[in-house]
């Protein structure tokens, strides 16, 4: 265990170099690190091919687990940083033939064989820093910028910087608790208890 959370074949989940983050802010940092540390202990001393194992009917795995939350979390930072990205119209995408940011978003989900699990969580060590860097930052957490145009979002909808930052935490969590289930289904190790 490093000052900074729980380590993963000796890497800390976030690092040193981000500000010391004080009030609300320093709350925000402290539950993201929380939640990142769930998640990296179910992938602490496991192997590559364990880190792509299916354990569940589900398609999800540790190390595509790893991947997405790392991705997801960089995603909504710039969309905290720079506002929506251009919006894809899932009403009209063919399902048979999706278009390459659908295929990226899917693959965000999978290992793959050429991955290793050190490469996924050095690339997660540096989405987590950035982030935790953009919390203490950001001179403004009010700074609000619409939602991208989507079906599960309400139509009009704005997000403050506070109010991502919420749902990194939150989607982090869920995705600490989907990664639980599948350690737990592969080798009987659990995050708590």
């Amino acid at each position: 265990m490093s000052a900074y959370g729980p380590s993963v074949s000796g890497m800390a989940t976030t690092t040193p170099t981000a500000p010391a983050p004080v009030g609300e802010r320093a709350d925000l940092v402290d539950s993201l690190r929380r939640h990142r540390g769930f998640l990296l202990t179910t992938v602490d001393a496991i192997t590559d091919d364990q880190a792509r194992e299916r354990t569940t009917v589900s398609e999800l795995t540790l190390g595509g687990l790893i991947k997405h939350v790392a991705t997801t979390e960089e995603q909504w930072a710039e969309f905290v940083a720079s506002g929506p990205a251009d919006a894809i119209d899932y009403s009209t995408v063919d399902w048979s033939n999706p278009p390459a940011e659908v295929v990226a978003f899917m693959e965000s989900h999978r290992m793959g064989e050429d991955e290793t699990l050190a490469g996924l969580l050095e690339r997660y060590a540096e989405v987590a820093a950035a982030t935790d860097r953009l919390v203490a930052e950001l001179p403004d957490l009010d700074l609000s910028w619409p939602l991208p145009e989507a079906p599960w979002f309400e139509p009009g909808a704005r997000w403050t910087a506070r109010r991502t930052f919420l749902h990194i935490i939150a989607e982090t969590a869920q995705h600490a608790g989907h990664a639980d289930i599948i350690r737990e289904a592969l080798d009987g190790q659990k995050t708590m208890g």
